[in-house]
């Protein structure tokens, strides 16, 4: 059975177009809204609409059935669960952020696209994906063809740059780009809002981004052997390099834990809303544990 979670919200009549990243920064003007298509860990399609000037939305879920039996009854009802669970938890989580922006920060592959969209959507946040900014901010396509024409340094000043506009803003969602933990300044400005990391086995992102292929992928590209090998191999180093830097986020998303819970032995089975749903209850231990400090801040102030 094919299960399709989403989330509809009133309409505007405003075109679906694309928008201008430069002017909402300058203008700081809320952005029209968005279509969303988005595919899940375990490649389950996820269609999903986005409308940033209406933060109140009402989740449905419509299925497709494709096989017959009780396995399929029991997908479909868990997928309805797990939405409304992420519904009932973003609304105990949205007042509480204030409006702050949610920095995703986590290994390339590791869903942070996917699972900032469906985070949006649930807290009425506008979406941004950092690499995607930097790409349109110096005109080219791709990440890998700034890495190739110009220089990685080059990528990870404008991404700085990014990320320091981003921070002056409310209400987002931001995916950033694996590598942007690696410069403090980075975290000065994402530290504005909250961090979360996601947390995924290095086995799992190999297979993912194996499974995809590396040409979008700078630092894989040019590594020797087959797809997974070749991944694995660089994401070990990677790691190795950025571990303490992704410990340095507010709240840890960590995705073995997530399926130990549900008792499974593979996080590739784990839907994005699973995640997105762990990663609000990251955020409310944190925003818990904060709020005495807060307090007193405030009391002293």
């Amino acid at each position: 059975m094919e299960v399709t979670v989403g989330l509809s919200s009133r309409s505007i009549g405003l075109q679906r177009r694309e928008w201008d990243f430069s002017r909402c920064l300058v203008e700081r003007k809320r952005v029209p809204a968005l279509s969303l298509s988005v595919r899940s860990w375990n490649g389950a399609p996820i269609r999903m609409n986005n409308d940033y000037t209406h933060p109140k939305h009402k989740v449905y879920c419509s299925t497709k059935r494709t096989g017959a039996g009780a396995s399929g009854s029991e997908d479909f009802h868990n997928s309805v669960d797990e939405a409304l669970i992420l519904k009932r938890k973003s609304e105990d989580v949205a007042p509480y952020l204030c409006g702050r922006c949610l920095y995703l920060v986590g290994m390339m592959g590791s869903g942070k696209t996917t699972v900032g969209k469906i985070l949006s959507e649930v807290l009425g946040y506008s979406f941004f994906d950092s690499d995607k900014l930097v790409e349109q901010a110096v005109g080219m396509s791709s990440v890998a063809q700034i890495f190739k024409e110009h220089s990685e340094a080059f990528f990870r000043d404008n991404e700085s740059e990014v990320l320091k506009d981003l921070s002056s803003m409310r209400r987002l969602v931001v995916a950033t780009g694996g590598g942007a933990v690696i410069r403090p300044i980075n975290w000065r400005y994402m530290k504005q809002g909250i961090t979360v990391w996601l947390d995924v086995p290095l086995e799992a992102l190999a297979k993912r981004i194996a499974a995809v292929g590396t040409d979008s992928r700078p630092l894989l590209h040019e590594e020797p052997g087959d797809p997974y090998t070749k991944a694995f191999t660089r994401l070990t180093t990677l790691a190795e390099q950025r571990g303490e830097a992704y410990a340095n986020a507010d709240a840890r998303v960590c995705l073995e834990m997530i399926a130990s819970k549900q008792g499974h032995s593979d996080v590739c089975t784990l839907t994005p809303i699973a995640i997105a749903i762990e990663a609000l209850i990251k955020i409310e231990a944190f925003l818990n544990e904060k709020a005495p400090i807060t307090k007193r801040a405030f009391l002293q102030g």
